[in-house]
């Protein structure tokens, strides 16, 4: 019984100097940007779409205060478009088909009329433009000497339920824009990428005797098994070198952390508690921070690799639980209120291991599976409000929020 109500919480709930200090930046502050189209090939619908999922994408950069209105003008005007003079910069992009089919975008980032970056880009297939808009945001940001936001170009990889016992393993851009169905067919849950060229994905499969983790590679669909366990057996964090896998594993009815080495096909159990020890992610080589009862209420807790130390890490809430870490940076779901008759408020924490400020960074539904970007710069996850299941990226240092709604089903889990 202890592992079923375990499965079933995984998967039903499933910077400044300091960046747990809010930071709030006035939004007159900022620049203001305007976009302008100068694209003639495609369908009016094909434009707005593009022009939309760009100015979406400038809106997250959070550097300018951008402009929504859609404006059209010729490529090579030397002038921004009347509306756009007071502006204190405008992009101006020209879309066009070659002779192969491929999608070609030009643009241009100007001020006082003045061209200051332009850059050109080519995809093969129009249907993934999303992804050139997302490398358009990033370059931009580049130009403005801004920190890096890499994680803008990243895929992401989820999973949606969609039934009773079933699931689809779902590649998306960070909007949910794109979407193309990995695994579908029975229920398959908890996809991790495999490393940082994000070519290859790691789930636990419920479609064999035992809970099974899989591999699947990206660009063939190859897949092999690792290893299943009775109980439970999910892949929690990977290794920055890829050769180190921290599970989640009940073997013998009891949960604990073990880490798996994929060179030797090797795992090692490293906590060993009577109660509950889950969801362990990697803060440095090692140390790791996990989910444990140890105070008879889930709570987030630190581990040497090389020592039976183990610390406790946040000392706010009775009921707290999917952490991710970056450095110094502990992300951790907490329950906010006792409702009995109701639905709770769980909402989403920022700690520090060298201070005691706690940064609030959700305030409504239910905010969960939280997962940083490699740089620490933003952080993904999941929200659950009205029925409604969306995709949700933190600005850390911007003090900022922007949620993606998922069309149908549910998430489950992510990874990007």
């Amino acid at each position: 019984m202890k592992i079923l109500f375990i499965w079933l919480l995984l998967i039903s709930c499933s910077f400044a100097d300091d960046a747990t200090i809010e930071v709030i930046k006035k939004v007159e502050s900022l620049p203001t940007l305007a976009v302008e189209d100068s694209s003639s090939d495609y369908e009016e619908t094909f434009k707005l779409q593009f022009f939309k999922t760009l100015v979406a994408d400038l809106n997250v950069v959070s550097l300018f205060n951008v402009d929504r209105h859609y404006r059209q003008i010729n490529f090579d005007d030397k002038n921004v478009a009347t509306e756009n003079k007071d502006m204190n910069y405008v992009l101006r992009y020209k879309m066009f088909e070659d002779n192969n089919g491929a999608l070609n975008i030009e643009t241009k980032l100007m001020r006082a009329n003045e061209n200051v970056f332009t850059k050109n880009y080519t995809m093969n297939n129009k249907n993934v433009y999303m992804f050139v808009a997302h490398t358009i945001a990033y370059d931009i940001n580049e130009y403005m000497d801004a920190p890096s936001i890499e994680w803008i170009k990243k895929k992401v990889i989820f999973a949606r339920l969609v039934g009773a016992k079933q699931s689809e393993i779902v590649l998306s851009d960070y909007t949910l824009s794109y979407q193309h169905v990995l695994v579908r067919g029975g229920f398959n849950v908890f996809p991790k990428w495999a490393n940082a060229n994000q070519d290859a994905f790691y789930y636990t499969s419920f479609n064999d005797v035992k809970p099974t983790l899989k591999r699947t590679e990206l660009k063939t669909g190859a897949t092999r098994v690792l290893l299943s366990s009775d109980g439970m057996l999910i892949c929690s964090d990977i290794s920055d070198d890829s050769n180190t896998l921290l599970l989640t594993m009940a073997p013998d009815g009891q949960p604990d952390i073990y880490i798996y080495n994929i060179q030797t096909k090797k795992h090692k159990k490293i906590t060993d508690y009577r109660g509950i020890d889950v969801n362990g992610q990697f803060v440095d080589d090692n140390t790791i921070v996990f989910v444990s009862n140890r105070l008879g209420y889930p709570n987030i807790f630190s581990k040497n690799l090389e020592s039976n130390s183990i610390e406790q890490m946040v000392y706010y809430g009775k009921s707290n639980s999917a952490c991710s870490a970056h450095k110094d940076y502990v992300v951790y779901k907490a329950r906010e209120s006792t409702n009995t008759f109701s639905s709770n408020t769980f909402n989403l924490h920022l700690i520090s291991r060298k201070t005691d400020f706690i940064r609030r960074l959700t305030a409504t539904g239910v905010n969960e599976f939280p997962r940083f970007s490699k740089d620490g710069d933003a952080i993904l996850f999941i929200k659950n409000y009205k029925n409604q299941s969306s995709l949700g990226i933190i600005r850390l240092n911007q003090n900022k929020n922007y949620l993606f709604p998922l069309k149908y089903g549910k998430i489950q889990s992510i990874d990007w």
